[in-house]
């Protein structure tokens, strides 16, 4: 069952991210990847959470893993958490989410600073691969770019 979801959630990414770095950028698919794509891993991310806390579905720690002791708020803790392949996959469409957002707000602050597609397409290849590092680089590189009317 957890392939199945990690497997449906990475492709669901990849159509949002090759939506947001192919098509043309009309408000439309803006919204489509907003909504049909990011809406739908929060929501995948939101039912499988549910299901794992409240235990409604096996969270057997991975082959070979000892069991989970309880949760403590550490680097030990979030060691034992992550051993159940629930949790990984879980954990993962979170950052599936995430970066796809900050993908979408990349490339929208771009569009309103007047940066091109072609300028733009590197910051969003490093957030798809390095989320935090890709938004990082944008929040320097958008220094250097005006919002289109302010002057």
């Amino acid at each position: 069952m957890w392939q199945s979801l990690f497997d449906i959630t990475n492709v669901i990414a990849l159509i949002g991210w090759g939506m947001l770095t192919i098509l043309p950028r009309r408000e439309s698919v803006l919204q489509a990847v907003l909504y049909a794509a990011i809406g739908l891993l929060c929501a995948t991310y939101l039912v499988m959470l549910i299901a794992l806390v409240g235990n409604l579905v096996d969270p057997a720690p991975a082959a070979g893993a000892a069991p989970a002791p309880e949760f403590e708020y550490s680097v030990q803790g979030l060691m034992a958490m992550f051993r159940s392949e629930g949790a990984i996959v879980v954990g993962w469409t979170h950052y599936l989410a995430f970066d796809l957002f900050a993908g979408l707000w990349i490339a929208r602050d771009a569009d309103k600073r007047g940066a091109g597609r072609l300028v733009q397409v590197p910051f969003l290849l490093v957030t798809f691969m390095a989320g935090p590092a890709g938004l990082f680089a944008w929040l320097i590189a958008r220094l250097f770019f005006s919002a289109k009317g302010s002057g």
